[in-house]
């Protein structure tokens, strides 16, 4: 950000006092940041009932209309897209359901008039990614929370705005980061706040996932494909890990990445591309449009980041290699560590890649040689599952969504947003995470030197607390696994 916009900023801070003085915000979250003051613990004023408008109802958004209506509490009160069939499909889908009919919003800036609209209190933004931004700040100067697929963003600049405009107007703009909350990730965040795995040292987390069929494919013929193949179209014009959220995020929830910590600098090396083209010439017709791509991101790329009290990170990102998918999801510590997770395709749990397994010492300085034998880690991970899980992870497993997971992601921000608590994760976190797309790059680019990360927080990092062991209380919610159903909509790729 330039000079002159900080002095901006600078000289608009009288917009938190007054609001302090309306009782809009805390005097304790004043001092730090942009005009509106800090999110870190910012906490919306209940919300009874929950108004959501979904933009973006292609394959990722289908299936979150059909989650989001099903959560006690939370209507679907609007639908945009591009496309009038895709608004049809979800209103049928509702009506079928015995669900209200939802306000429709179609064409290519219908989002705008959503925004606009007073009847809806959160955007659930589900678009490609180039409408990540626009559709979040249109929503947030809208008077609206903002949920954001990932990643949520893809510049330092971006970052930034949606940064301070969150903090301006007091917004939540969370990005939508699923994979928190599936089970061995919450398994892992479980066991670091237990001290099992004793300090933190070092974390991989990956996106290993073989794409190449949805990116070249079409739709109708493919229902994964992307729309308008906007996925490819991304990778011809980009280096370094632009999808990096899968595998990192859960890594900075272990080791309290804005929370007593931060990322400082990272370093980023890639292969050249070899399969992208290749798949394309080999799966298509001499002459066919799917020739012509040129293809600038590498097969592999691994950035290494280095964080202000001394820890290391490894994040890969390979979406064009045949070779099974893995987030690889390891944390060690002093005293142990874990790795591993599940990945579930349709009802079948793909294992053989990438199983959880873990090990700590249990005596001081013996090592560890190996994991755990299979009883005991069973054993083990019954005993240390995470609450949430215990307690809600048969109904997310019902509804399915990889898994559970982004039934348990939204069923926690609709509890908060609905008892006033602050969500699990912030505008923050966001930033630093999808800045690395940037970052990433720029390494790349210029033979893998090393850059800084900006301080989003802009120095409240230091004195803020690790997200702690939430989980929701059903009760309340009148939720139980007989109130929903398997939802076959739901995504698992």
């Amino acid at each position: 950000m330039d000079t002159n916009r900080r002095e901006f900023l600078k000289g608009t801070a009288w917009m938190g006092a007054a609001a302090i003085a309306a009782g809009c915000i805390s005097a304790k979250n004043a001092p730090c940041c942009g005009a509106g003051g800090s999110m870190f613990g910012f906490a919306a004023k209940p919300l009874k009932k929950i108004r959501v408008g979904c933009v973006g109802i292609g394959s990722r958004g289908s299936g979150a209309v059909h989650r989001l209506a099903s959560i006690p509490g939370v209507e679907v009160v609007a639908l945009c897209d591009i496309e009038q069939r895709r608004v049809d499909i979800q209103q049928k889908w509702l009506k079928e359901n015995k669900k209200p009919a939802a306000k429709e919003f179609v064409g290519a800036d219908a989002y705008r008039r959503l925004c606009d609209w007073d009847g809806a209190d959160c955007i659930y933004n589900t678009t490609p990614w180039e409408l990540h931004v626009p559709v979040a700040l249109c929503a947030m100067r809208g008077g609206k929370h903002v949920f954001i697929e990932v990643p949520s963003a893809f510049t330092v600049d971006e970052c930034w705005e949606l940064v301070e405009t969150s903090e301006s107007l007091k917004l939540n703009c969370m990005q939508l980061e699923n994979c928190c909350y599936g089970e061995a990730e919450m398994l892992a965040l479980n066991l670091c706040r237990l001290g099992l795995l004793g300090d933190l040292v070092h974390a991989e987390g990956a996106y290993i996932h073989d794409l190449r069929d949805h990116n070249y494919g079409d739709l109708g013929k493919d229902p994964h494909a992307y729309w308008n193949h906007w996925r490819l179209r991304w990778n011809t014009k980009h280096k370094g890990n632009q999808y990096v959220t899968h595998g990192l995020i859960p890594l900075m929830e272990y080791m309290g990445i804005n929370r007593g910590d931060r990322f400082d600098y990272l370093v980023s090396l890639e292969s050249d591309q070899f399969n992208f083209e290749a798949y394309g010439k080999a799966n298509y017709p001499a002459g066919d449009w799917h020739h012509e791509h040129k293809v600038q991101m590498g097969d592999m790329n691994t950035t290494l980041v280095k964080t202000v009290k001394g820890r290391s990170i490894m994040i890969q990102h390979d979406v064009s290699s045949p070779r099974p998918y893995s987030r690889i999801n390891r944390i060690t510590g002093t005293k142990g560590t874990l790795a591993g997770g599940a990945f579930l395709y349709g009802d079948k749990a793909i294992t053989s890649e990438w199983p959880v397994r873990f090990g700590w010492e249990e005596k001081s300085g013996a090592g560890v040689h190996a994991y755990f034998p299979e009883a005991k880690q069973k054993e083990l991970r019954k005993q240390y599952m995470h609450p949430y899980w215990k307690q809600a992870g048969e109904i997310a497993m019902k509804v399915g969504g990889h898994g559970g997971m982004d039934f348990l992601m939204d069923l926690r921000w609709a509890y908060c947003l609905q008892n006033g608590i602050p969500l699990d994760t912030n505008v923050y976190d966001l930033a630093a995470s999808c800045c690395i797309g940037e970052l990433s790059e720029r390494s790349v680019r210029n033979r893998s030197s090393s850059v800084d990360f900006p301080d989003f927080t802009k120095g409240a990092w230091k004195t803020q607390p690790p997200l702690g062991i939430e989980t929701v209380d059903l009760s309340k919610m009148g939720l139980g696994v007989g109130d929903v159903k398997k939802d076959k909509a739901a995504l698992n790729v």
